[in-house]
């Protein structure tokens, strides 16, 4: 867990809250602005949730590339590879330049 999920939770309490309020004094304003926290704070945690996927993944990746650098590098070659050969048909209008 790390800051971006505790602020979202705590924005979604506190969302929570205002909506109770809201609900109790029969105020639609608090109502609105309470579900609309709570909204904000569960978008935040799942900000929170991807940044921690990504930086697990570049944590493991990092690993890999450290633990076999010779395999990694000949990845890193296809893909840039792959890559040149997709885009060269969409770089200069769609047709392949001859220069002589």
């Amino acid at each position: 867990m790390n800051s971006e999920n505790l602020e979202g939770a705590a924005r979604g309490i506190v969302g929570k809250a205002q909506e109770s309020f809201g609900e109790v004094t029969g105020d639609a304003g608090h109502r609105a602005e309470g579900v609309a926290r709570q909204v904000a704070g569960r978008a935040q945690e799942a900000y929170g949730d991807v940044k921690q996927a990504a930086d697990q993944a570049a944590h493991q990746v990092g690993r890999a590339v450290k633990d076999q650098p010779v395999v990694s590098l000949l990845v890193a070659g296809v893909i840039g590879y792959a890559l040149g050969l997709l885009t060269m048909g969409t770089l200069g209008g769609g047709s392949r330049h001859r220069y002589w």
